[in-house]
């Protein structure tokens, strides 16, 4: 079940949604750069008290009057402005045998616990409100909302790093995913500064960077006795009446179904159309899967999605849309993408939140030579880069956070995968960029006036 959604009470025209709204705003006292700085207006989950919710104890998502938010266990809005990876033993550089932020913090702050409160507070100052994804649980501890990433999948043989596809069908799998989750989910069940789960990170559903076969191709590769290739067939005999329909929709010649290894590739629209079905049929198998297992550990907090990678396959978003709270979805271009995200939306009727973005700049001297984003000149261009992609995130009623990757920089000699870029808030001596937090402060204080005010702008 999802957490509690609420809805306004009766249809409104777009015509009368526009006045509400518009009145609405005028009763907001906001500056002209949209700014909300008083912490007299936050609750300690740093939650905006000018728009009140049902309070439950715990985090969930609702919408009103066209807006969604994530509601605060006070009952109060909040959007999600989170850091990634606010790590105290940041990148370790496999060239140096170190993580070199981390012995600058050890000797800074002379303890994990002194250097996370600190970290934490800092990030408060800037107008974050959010513990994202690999951050140490040590900064779990110093009152801000935090998010746990699971990594499920890997329990039934995945690896996003490497694209390696799991077998969801595995006559275990269900099994593995609830030990997992009473290990993993059952220590925060009750804490109500979990904002909620990523079941994962950057799973493959298909070709990409990492691989070029579509997940029927990989399903199929499976050897023969995996659950997950005689799932594969399974499907396919039951679209198809027999074989010599399959060879002819196929263009193949195989005599029986077992034959069939994944190396298949021609292109015709009817297997286009079979691997875009077994991408909604896998997809609806793992995140059911999932949500059970997770609600069976913990039935308080929300299911935050599994981060896609730069895209979100129509099939993969059908078969998710009933089994998670919210949609998080990664991306490091220049500008929000909006057009992906109405899409992803539009599929799935769910909140979206973007879990990673961020921009380099080649002034930093680091050779940012590794890693996703195209650079940009100087700490100017981030700051100004910051403000227009969150924005236009904010711009979209249906955006309830996102989360900036990530908290320190990857050091230059590069980091377990060769990235070295200058995504960090701070350097590796842990001083901040001034030019990027100064901006980062003044545009998340406004945010929420702001998104109040994303309904007039889509009617528009």
């Amino acid at each position: 079940m999802f957490r509690k959604v609420t809805i306004g009470k009766r249809p409104i025209t777009a015509f009368f949604k526009l006045m509400y709204l518009a009145l609405l705003c005028l009763t907001i006292p906001i500056s002209s750069a949209d700014t909300d700085s008083s912490a007299g207006e936050r609750d300690p989950y740093g939650g905006w008290i000018k728009l009140r919710f049902e309070s439950t104890g715990f985090f969930y998502v609702s919408m009103q009057d066209g807006i969604w938010w994530f509601v605060t266990p006070e009952g109060n809005a909040f959007i999600s402005k989170g850091v990634n990876h606010v790590s105290f033993r940041a990148d370790h550089a496999p060239k140096l045998g170190y993580s070199p932020y981390q012995r600058t913090v050890q000797a800074k702050y002379g303890s994990q616990d002194a250097w996370a409160e600190a970290i934490v507070n800092r990030l408060r100052d800037w107008g974050f409100n959010t513990l994202g994804s690999w951050s140490s649980p040590s900064t779990f501890q110093c009152n801000m909302p935090y998010t746990v990433n699971l990594n499920l999948a890997t329990r039934a043989g995945a690896d996003w790093l490497k694209g390696a596809v799991g077998d969801f069908f595995a006559e275990d799998f269900e099994q593995k995913l609830e030990a997992a989750c009473q290990q993993l989910c059952g220590p925060w069940s009750s804490d109500p500064w979990l904002l909620g789960y990523f079941s994962d990170n950057e799973l493959r559903w298909g070709a990409d960077w990492r691989g070029k076969r579509s997940l029927l191709e990989e399903y199929l590769s499976f050897p023969e006795k995996a659950a997950g290739r005689k799932a594969a067939l399974s499907f396919l005999e039951h679209r198809y009446s027999d074989i010599a329909s399959f060879n002819r929709a196929w263009g193949t010649n195989v005599t029986s179904w077992d034959e069939l290894s994944g190396s298949e590739r021609t292109k015709r629209d009817a297997i286009r159309k079979d691997q875009a079905a077994w991408q909604e049929v896998v997809s609806e198998r793992y995140f059911a899967v999932c949500q059970k297992a997770i609600h069976k550990a913990d039935p308080n907090h929300l299911i935050l999605g599994c981060r896609f990678a730069g895209q979100a396959p129509a099939p993969v978003l059908r078969g998710l849309k009933d089994h998670v709270d919210v949609v998080s979805f990664n991306n490091y271009g220049q500008a929000a993408p909006v057009e992906t995200l109405q899409e992803i939306h539009r599929l799935t009727g769910r909140p979206i939140m973007l879990t990673e973005f961020s921009f380099k700049a080649m002034d930093s001297g680091l050779p940012n030579t590794r890693g996703a984003g195209r650079p940009v000149p100087t700490q100017k261009d981030r700051a100004e880069g910051f403000t227009r992609y969150v924005h236009g995130l904010i711009d979209l009623p249906f955006m309830v956070g996102f989360h900036w990757f990530e908290h320190a920089d990857e050091p230059k000699e590069g980091r377990f995968d060769g990235e070295n870029s200058n995504y960090g808030l701070v350097t590796i001596e842990d001083r901040p960029w001034e030019l990027l937090t100064r901006s980062m402060t003044q545009v998340n204080m406004g945010l929420e006036a702001r998104h109040v005010k994303s309904m007039q702008r889509s009617l528009k």
